[in-house]
């Protein structure tokens, strides 16, 4: 059953990013800004219809939110703490505004300020690359999750990407981010 379920997410990536027909991703190729917009809407709704239930599927290494170098992760801006990471459990539960990346800036702080514009937004930040261990510049994309009884939740998935300006990316968010596009899992 889940692996039906996977290979169903793996087609509807496709379909949704424009990739159908395409050669069966390999594990270390970069994840694309189009697939991290594309993830963390269907994410965000999946927990709009799951609710604070939907965190464990989050958190789960082996899930469907976890492809390529990339993986969504949710944390709660008002009560200032992670709520799904599949790839550092250890952060679950724990503070998140004092984070810093190599240069000082506070990602989490300026994630919960973006993450509240209508099509969300991104931010850039230095970060250690899965697999790569190495600091490399990671854009993220991050949007609020409309889920019953909590608020300030959002989602959030990150590229890693020395070429790509902010401005493109802001283009590119215009054109995908309609929350309607993108069914839950």
């Amino acid at each position: 059953m889940q692996l039906i379920r996977n290979f169903a997410l793996t087609v509807l990536v496709s379909m949704l990013t424009g990739l159908a027909g395409a050669a069966p991703v390999v594990a270390d190729e970069a994840a694309t800004a189009e697939e991290a917009i594309t993830h963390v809407w269907s994410a965000a709704k999946f927990l709009q219809d799951k609710g604070v239930s939907g965190f464990a599927s989050l958190n789960s290494k082996d899930g469907p939110w976890v492809w390529k170098d990339s993986y969504v992760f949710a944390f709660d801006c008002r009560l200032d703490r992670m709520v799904a990471h599949p790839m550092r459990p250890d952060l679950v539960g724990r503070p998140i505004m004092q984070i810093t990346d190599n240069n000082g800036k506070f990602i989490f702080k300026e994630m919960c300020k973006v993450g509240t514009q209508a099509r969300g937004s991104w931010v850039e930040y230095l970060w250690t690359r899965p697999g790569a261990g190495k600091v490399s510049r990671k854009l993220s994309y991050t949007v609020m999750a409309d889920i019953s009884f909590s608020t300030g939740i959002q989602v959030a998935a990150g590229v890693y990407d020395d070429k790509i300006s902010l401005a493109e990316l802001v283009k590119l968010t215009d054109k995908m981010a309609d929350p309607a596009k993108y069914p839950s899992h």
